[in-house]
């Protein structure tokens, strides 16, 4: 089985040197001085228990590479619609594009069923430059949960979590789906096949959606964006929107609101994505965590004003920075 992680920075490095340290032949495409860093003096992982350095075949061309069993990419949202065409040489007849990517995925209504069955999403894959160029058949999806951080280049440290869950957008418990999860299991990770990855999915960007654009606005961390009275009210009035939309797509939620929120606050004094992204200068992934689902309640026909004023300000927060290009 070949894998290639393509985007390995703190996530995708994080399960590169895990599944490299298995013994899995995999590959890493990565750019730039990480790409450089981990040529020359391989990949690190520092651990709560351990430290480890693997040097696995890394490249920033893909063609080197050749075609692949799956391609886990763990890029940001907005950067992998670019990327596409370079990941032709990748991709073969039984190739798996495992999106392991933020956010509500391009591939959402593939698999559905009913009356929004194909639907494309213009927030997340701008000229359905995944949808053609992939092809749904090929979508594996995953809902990441560790958290890390690349603390220098070729260097990874791991923060929490080593949980991946896999699902198939139809919910079938397929062959290439079980397959990936032993491998990734044989790794020392978590990677449960789901029926229902979409509940998953929105569980998730419950957090993303409300947690990311308010800390980057306010420069609170977690413990304090949801225990404040003010912040946490519009946390919740975005988490309350949101579930209304995703209900009404047939989501379960398994957990209330206030539940969420105070799960939120457990992680501590974190700082989220979108903050750190606004910090150092680098592209923020608002379209993917926010404007995605008020997309989806213009499709729902639901009002989302709560949604709608955190998504101005944090694109004009972005815009002023010179961080957002829709």
């Amino acid at each position: 089985m070949r894998i290639c992680v393509f985007g390995a920075g703190a996530i995708g490095g994080y399960m590169g040197v895990k599944l490299a340290e298995a013994g899995a032949d995999v590959s890493l495409v990565a750019r730039g001085p990480h790409l450089a860093a981990m040529k020359s003096n391989g990949l690190r992982l520092i651990e709560e228990a351990s430290d480890t350095i693997v040097s696995p075949i890394a490249s920033d061309d893909p063609e080197e590479l050749g075609v692949q069993d799956y391609i886990i990419v763990t890029l940001k949202a907005h950067s992998v619609p670019a990327v596409v065409p370079k990941m032709a040489p990748l991709i073969g007849p039984n190739t798996t594009v495992v999106s392991g990517v933020n956010g509500v995925p391009w591939w959402y209504f593939h698999g559905v069923g009913g009356v929004l069955e194909g639907t494309r999403l213009a927030s997340v894959d701008p000229g359905d430059a995944q949808w053609n160029g992939f092809g749904p058949d090929k979508v594996l999806g995953c809902v990441v949960y560790p958290a890390a951080e690349v603390v220098k280049p070729g260097v990874i440290k791991h923060i929490e979590g080593n949980r991946f869950s896999l699902g198939e957008p139809d919910g079938s418990k397929s062959d290439r789906a079980v397959a990936l999860s032993k491998a990734l299991m044989s790794a020392g990770l978590k990677a449960p096949v789901r029926p229902k990855l979409r509940d998953e999915i929105w569980v998730k960007l419950w957090g993303n959606l409300s947690f990311n654009p308010i800390s980057a606005l306010t420069h609170a961390t977690l413990d304090v964006l949801c225990t404040d009275p003010g912040t946490r009210e519009v946390a919740r009035g975005m988490m309350v929107e949101a579930q209304e939309i995703a209900e009404k797509l047939g989501v379960k939620f398994p957990i209330d609101v206030q539940r969420r929120i105070d799960g939120g606050a457990a992680v501590g004094a974190h700082r989220t994505s979108m903050w750190q992204d606004l910090d150092q200068g680098r592209p923020m992934e608002i379209d993917a965590l926010v404007k995605s689902v008020q997309e989806l309640g213009v499709l729902t026909k639901t009002a989302t004003p709560t949604i709608d004023t955190v998504l101005a300000l944090t694109q004009l927060r972005a815009k002023t920075a010179g961080l957002y290009h829709p």
